[in-house]
C-alpha cells in the first residue's frame, strides 16, 4: 500500500469516500471488520492461556493491551479488504487499515518502554507523545497533507561535513532512530528476561547474566545509533568534532558518571557484590536486589531502598555478609541468680535454641558464660541461620521466647536489679512526717 491509496484529499475524492461510508455495504465492510477484531481477541486469548506472565509485551496485562492483538486484526483486516476489494467499494476498511497500524505502532512502542523501563517516571510522557505523534502523523497522511509537509522539510537544506543535509533527512533518521531504538530495547529485554529466569544451579550466575544482558543493550544501541545516523545522511567522519566536546564534557563535567557506569560493569563481571548478597554501605544494610549501570539498589529488611552509586561501592570499605558463606552468627545474652549451677542450664538452653526453626544444627547453637554482671550470671547463647534476608528480629524473639519457657520450667528467675541496704547496729530510717 502506499500513500495514495490512503490519502483522502479535499475534494471530490473527499466526497465520494464520505457518500461510500455512508452506503449499505459500509454496514457490510463493518460487520466483516467487527469479525477481525473477535476474531483477533479470540485468537489471542486461546495462544496466550494462563501461562503468560503480566506485562508481557506481546499479551500485555489484559489481552487487547499488548503487541499481538492489534497485529492479528491488521492482518486480518489487510486479507479481508484484498478478498472484498472487487466485490464491494472499499471505504471503511481503507479507514481501519492505517488506524490499526497506528495502534500497532503505538502498542509495540508503549509495550518495550514499559518492559525496558518499568520504574521511570519518564515513560508515562514518552507515551503520551509517542501516542499523539503516530495520531497526528496519520491525520496529516489521511488528508493528503503528508506529502506536502515532506516536500516542504526536503527543500531546507544546509551543509554539514562537505554533505547537504536536509530536514526531511534529519526526521527520517530520527524516526529510523526510534525504531532501531525500540527494537534493540526490545530485544535486548527478551534476552535479559531469558537470561534471569533461568533457574537451578544457573542463578548462582545472575550477575554474569546481567551483565551480558547490559552489554547487549549497549551494543545494539549503538548499531541502531550508527544505522540512525546512516538513514539521516549524516556522514560519521563529521562527528569527529561532536565526539571530541562529548570526550571534554565527560572528562571533566561527566565523569562521575562515565566512573559510575565503568564500575557498574567492573562490579558485574568480578562478582565482588552479586545480586541477593547481603551487605552493608555507609551503615545501611540489606540486600542488593538490583545492579544497573549506573547505580546498585540495597533493599533493607525494614522494607526501605537505597540506591548507591556504584563507583561507591568500588572505592568505599563494603561488608558482604554473604559473600563466602550466607551463614550469619547471632546471639541473645540472658542472665541467671548467682548460685545457679549454670553448666546444666547451658546445655538445656543449647539444646532449646537448636529446636528452633531457620537456627542451624551446624554449626551448633553454644552458650557461653561471658561476663559476672552486677544483678546475676550473664549467659551468651550463639546461634547460625542461613537466610538472613528473612529476617533477624523474628528468629532472635523465637529464640528468647524458647528461653524463657526454659528457665521458668526450670524455676529459674531472670534477676532484675535490685540493692541491698546495711545499716548500723542500732541504727534506724527515718520515718517521713505523717
Amino acid at each position: 500500500m502506499n500513500v495514495g491509496e490512503l490519502s483522502l484529499r479535499p475534494g471530490p475524492e473527499l466526497d465520494a469516500f464520505v457518500a461510500k461510508l455512508f452506503s449499505a455495504s459500509a454496514l457490510a465492510e463493518l460487520a466483516l471488520l467487527a469479525a477481525c477484531l473477535g476474531g483477533a481477541w479470540l485468537a489471542v486469548r486461546l495462544i496466550r492461556g494462563a501461562t503468560a506472565r503480566p506485562g508481557s509485551i506481546w499479551f500485555g496485562d489484559r489481552i487487547v493491551d499488548g503487541v499481538l492483538f492489534p497485529v492479528l486484526a491488521l492482518g486480518a483486516a489487510l486479507l479481508v479488504r484484498w478478498l472484498i476489494r472487487d466485490a464491494v467499494p472499499v471505504a471503511v476498511f481503507r479507514l481501519a487499515v492505517p488506524i490499526l497500524s497506528s495502534l500497532v505502532i503505538i502498542r509495540v512502542g508503549v509495550r518495550v518502554l514499559h518492559v525496558a523501563f518499568p520504574t521511570s517516571a519518564l515513560v508515562r510522557a514518552l507515551e503520551r507523545t509517542l501516542s499523539w505523534f503516530v495520531w497526528v502523523g496519520l491525520v496529516l497522511w489521511l488528508t493528503g497533507l503528508l506529502p506536502l509537509i515532506v516536500a516542504e522539510l526536503d527543500q531546507i537544506r544546509w551543509t554539514m561535513g562537505g554533505t547537504q543535509v536536509s530536514v526531511r533527512a534529519l526526521v527520517e533518521g530520527a524516526l529510523t532512530a526510534i525504531v532501531v531504538l525500540v527494537f534493540a530495547l526490545w530485544v535486548s529485554a527478551a534476552i535479559e528476561s531469558r537470561l534471569l529466569a533461568v533457574e537451578g544451579r544457573a542463578a548462582d550466575e545472575l550477575s554474569l547474566r546481567k551483565i551480558a544482558a547490559n552489554a547487549t543493550r549497549a551494543l545494539l544501541l549503538l548499531v541502531g545509533l550508527l544505522i540512525a545516523l546512516s538513514a539521516a545522511g549524516i556522514p560519521l567522519g563529521a562527528l569527529g568534532v561532536l565526539g571530541g566536546a562529548i570526550g571534554v564534557g565527560i572528562g571533566f563535567g561527566l565523569q562521575k558518571l562515565a566512573a559510575n557506569y565503568v564500575s557498574g560493569f567492573v562490579i558485574l563481571a568480578e562478582r565482588s557484590l552479586r545480586i541477593g548478597d547481603l551487605v552493608r554501605v555507609d551503615n545501611f544494610e540489606g540486600q542488593i536486589t538490583d545492579i544497573t549501570t549506573r547505580y546498585t539498589v540495597i533493599r533493607s529488611l525494614g522494607g526501605r531502598e537505597s540506591i548507591v552509586p556504584n563507583e561507591m561501592l568500588i572505592t568505599s570499605r563494603i561488608e558482604n555478609l554473604s559473600l563466602a558463606d550466607r551463614n550469619v552468627l547471632l546471639n541473645t545474652v540472658v542472665q541467671v541468680p548467682y548460685g545457679t549451677d549454670v553448666e546444666p542450664v547451658m546445655a538445656r538452653l543449647a539444646d532449646v535454641v537448636r529446636a528452633v526453626p531457620r537456627v542451624l544444627a551446624d554449626p551448633a547453637p553454644s552458650v557461653r558464660l561471658t561476663n559476672f554482671a552486677a544483678d546475676g550470671l550473664e549467659l551468651t547463647l550463639f546461634f547460625w541461620i542461613a537466610d538472613p534476608e528473612n529476617g533477624q528480629a523474628n528468629v532472635r524473639s523465637e529464640v528468647n521466647l524458647a528461653v524463657l519457657r526454659t528457665l521458668g520450667e526450670m524455676g529459674i528467675e531472670i534477676p532484675f536489679p535490685q540493692r541491698v541496704l546495711h545499716l548500723p547496729a542500732g541504727a534506724q530510717l527515718a520515718r517521713p512526717a505523717s
